[in-house]
Parts: C-alpha cells; structure tokens; sequence
C-alpha cells in the first residue's frame, strides 16, 4: 500500500511541475487524437448520414459493415495502415511511418466507424416527418439534409466526441505505427506501456491520471450531449 501511495504522490509531483515528458506525451496525445477526430468526422459523418437516408437494398449490408468495422482489433488496423506505410508498401516512399501523421491515419481508420454509427443512430432516432416536410415547403434535397442534420446536431457532436474518445486511448495503433519516439510520436498510452515496464510506476501514474482526467471530461461532455 506503500508504494501505491509513494508512486501517487510522486505522479501527483510530476503533473504538478509540469514534467517536460508528461507535457510532451500529453501534448502529442492530444494533437493526433484531434486530427484524428477530424479527418474521422469529414468521413464519418456523411457516411452515417447516407447509410441512414438510404433506401437501397444494401442498407442492411452497410449497417452490418459498419458494425464489424467497430469491432475490427487495433492492432489489426495498425498492421494494415504498416503494410501500406513500409518501405515495401504502395506508400512507403512517403516516408509516413513512424511519424505522427500515421498515427493519426490509424486514428482516423479506428474512429471512423464510430463516428459514422452514432450518426446513423442519430438519423434512426430523428423525428421522420423532418425529411418530408422540408421537401414539401420547397427546400431541395440538400437543404433537406442539412435541416435535419440541425435537428440532430446533439447526436453529430456525441458521435466525434465518442470517435475522439476511442482514439485518444489507443495504444495499439499508436506503438505501431508511431513507434514510441520520445517527444515526437510517443503519446501517453505508449509511454505508459514503456515506462511502467521500465519500472517508472510513477511516471506512468502520471499519465494515467492525465489519460483519465482527459477521458472523464469527454465522457461527461458526450453524457451532456446524449441528454440533450
């Protein structure tokens, strides 16, 4: 109980003068879980909207595609974007691999379908007669769309808050293809992993509180939101 107690005031002392590797896993963690977000949302988005407004018969096989895809293992999405990102790969002579850009394509890949099924969620739920009755007042099948992505906005922001949230906690995605360069790719789940293995139990405290303190405000934020 000792040491658990030492290691949480030594974590506490570390968050407390600002340690320059906490400050930089944080600060990495954050960057690429946003960009990730983002670039999850321009997709994610408009793709649960169209699966939701779709008549087609391949709704069902779309909705079923975006379910498997939020189970897909990390580290099966990380040895995928790997492949195309190596040397020996279709892009490797970008020289994307370990470099925080990979990271967020990885990011984006994971939090994609998320974003696109709470979307699909939202449309599910929305009132029915929003669609129609723009229609009928003349508006055209874009403003249409866009009035009944204002109605359930609340249900667009949970569904990036929820993408965000599944990114900024990978550790998976972020190892592989981020490599775990101090102050360059090394995010705050990788740090954990390699410090705590190390035997620095109270650095990685350090960034656990931070990692938790980050996911308890997105969540409490995506409560919110689900409220309303």
């Amino acid at each position: 109980m000792d040491f658990l107690v030492s290691s949480f005031a030594a974590a506490l002392h570390l968050i407390g003068s600002f340690s320059p590797d906490v400050v930089d896993a944080a600060r990495t963690s954050l960057a690429v879980s946003a960009g990730a977000t983002v670039f999850a949302a321009l997709f994610g988005v408009p793709v649960g909207l169209a699966v939701g407004l779709s008549g087609s018969r391949w709704k069902g096989f779309a909705v079923t595609a975006l379910n498997t895809l939020m189970a897909v293992p990390t580290v099966v999405v990380g040895l995928f974007v790997y492949g195309f990102l190596s040397r020996q790969g279709p892009l490797g002579a970008l020289g994307l691999l370990f470099t925080p850009t990979a990271i967020v394509i990885g990011g984006t890949l994971l939090a994609s379908p998320i974003v696109a099924n709470y979307t699909l969620a939202s449309v599910r739920g929305a009132d029915p007669r929003i669609l129609p009755t723009a229609l009928t007042l003349g508006a055209g099948r874009f403003r249409a769309v866009v009035t009944l992505v204002g109605e359930i906005r609340f249900g667009v922001f949970a569904a990036v808050i929820a993408g965000f949230g599944r990114v900024v906690a990978e550790v998976g995605v972020a190892m592989m293809l981020g490599g775990n360069i101090r102050g360059y790719t090394r995010t705050m789940t990788t740090a954990i992993a390699l410090e705590t293995s190390k035997g620095e139990f109270s650095f990685g405290m350090a960034l656990g509180i931070v990692l938790m303190t980050v996911a308890l405000i997105v969540n409490l934020f995506l409560s919110l939101l689900q409220r309303r």
